[in-house]
């Protein structure tokens, strides 16, 4: 049915643009910061790069063929989805950002970009983001930190960043789940089964913490931190559940078993404080990793250190820093405000989640795309659109609708967050 109405509004649409479509859509220009290069690309709010010949049209055409989440803040998360369709290529890559150093492919991004797709609607390039990384998967099942966008290697000298196994797990489930909770798709499967071999043998099969690794912060590490070690519990236990899914219980078993014991060892490890190191650190965006929906919500010192955590990195223009113990220069952050926002809308801490989105909307680019970053005056900066941030607003509404559409579970008030 909705690729039929897809037919016929292209149809409409067609017959009234006729010759006066808009020209081709440029790549933003190189070097271009702080929003520059998709100003360039995109005059007006919803005109995104790459669109085709159409242009918006396109984008509209392809809106209606899924469904914009959220009714509060529905442009926020429209523009965000015709901001990802435009971040993604054909072939699957997506470009963190539009242009320099963000114009690669991380695989955390895309694990959420995938997600963000398949809650709207756009199965096909949900699967589509996830197929490119079967295509450049290391022969061990991690993956580089990051990809050039044509799939043929790597941008630098980068080490690996061990959470992107975790990551594209969890992405797996979450496409797998908001497509009807069948199995995996068959081209996806040795994907999923060299990414928890990884997991496993980073983990000694969840008998060992992991070795230190870079992670979201994107700098480099001696010690483990805990936005590392969170992300592969999290793809244990979608692991499991893909498995499950196929009828192979003895794999389901052996990532269900390895994420409960890693579970234990981060518990041990990490809290009751949940800061970025064992034992120091500071209170980090990685808090939120213990949440719903990448963890169940079973450890009240889990629940503490997520609400403190924005509190302590709270910036002078409203949003959060990356940590409570992040450079004191006023900027906030919106990937990591927008994870506290998705993860409030799934553990039921709706109002929060609303107030969160509302911030992000507020603090957009004059053309409507979320940017990187937000200066203290308020002002966007960075990158504009930024793939991580528009993912977790789609995720975020789509989190809230399905809040409206069910009843208040009792576990979420028991730990105070009803």
């Amino acid at each position: 049915m909705r690729r039929l109405l897809a037919a016929l509004a292209a149809a409409v649409v067609l017959a009234v643009v006729g010759a006066l479509a808009p020209p081709p859509v440029q790549d933003p220009l190189p070097g271009l910061r702080n929003g520059d290069a998709w100003r360039h690309a995109a005059p007006s709010a919803d005109r995104s790069l790459g669109a085709g010949l159409l242009g918006p049209v396109e984008d509209r055409l392809w809106l209606l063929a899924g469904a914009v989440p959220g009714p509060g803040t529905r442009p926020l998360a429209r523009q965000a989805l015709v901001d990802l369709r435009a971040l993604t290529r054909d072939n699957g890559a997506v470009a963190a950002g539009p242009a320099g150093p963000w114009a690669f492919d991380w695989p955390r991004d895309s694990a959420f970009v995938a997600a963000a797709f398949a809650v709207s609607g756009h199965e096909d390039d949900a699967w589509r983001v996830l197929e490119f990384f079967a295509r450049v998967q290391r022969p061990d099942g991690g993956f580089e930190a990051r990809y050039l966008l044509d799939g043929t290697g790597v941008p630098d000298a980068r080490p690996a960043q061990s959470d992107g196994a975790g990551w594209l797990l969890w992405g797996m489930d979450r496409v797998r789940t908001a497509t009807g909770g069948g199995p995996l798709p068959g081209r996806l499967r040795v994907l999923r089964d060299r990414a928890t071999r990884f997991v496993l043998a980073q983990t000694r099969s969840g008998r060992a913490l992991p070795p230190a690794s870079p992670d979201y912060w994107e700098v480099p590490e001696r010690r483990l931190t805990l936005g590392t070690a969170a992300p592969l519990a999290a793809g244990l236990e979608a692991s499991a559940r893909t498995y499950a899914a196929e009828g192979d219980g003895r794999r389901a078993h052996e990532s269900a078993t390895a994420a409960v014991t890693l579970r234990r060892l981060i518990r041990d490890g990490f809290g009751p404080a949940y800061e970025r190191h064992r034992g120091g650190g500071g209170l980090d965006a990685a808090v939120a990793m213990l949440m719903p929906p990448f963890a169940d919500l079973d450890d009240p010192a889990a629940v503490s250190a997520w609400q403190r955590y924005p509190v302590l990195a709270l910036r002078s223009a409203g949003g959060l820093a990356p940590g409570a113990e992040w450079k004191q220069d006023g900027v906030s952050w919106t990937p990591e405000t927008a994870l506290i926002a998705y993860t409030a809308a799934a553990s039921g801490r709706v109002d929060d989640s609303r107030q969160w989105l509302e911030w992000l909307r507020r603090h957009r680019t004059s053309w409507g795309s979320l940017p990187e970053k937000v200066l203290p005056d308020g002002s966007p900066a960075g990158p504009a659109p930024l793939a991580w941030t528009s993912a977790l607003v789609v995720l975020t509404e789509a989190a809230l609708d399905e809040r409206r559409r069910t009843v208040e579970d009792p576990a979420y008030r028991s730990v105070g967050l009803g």
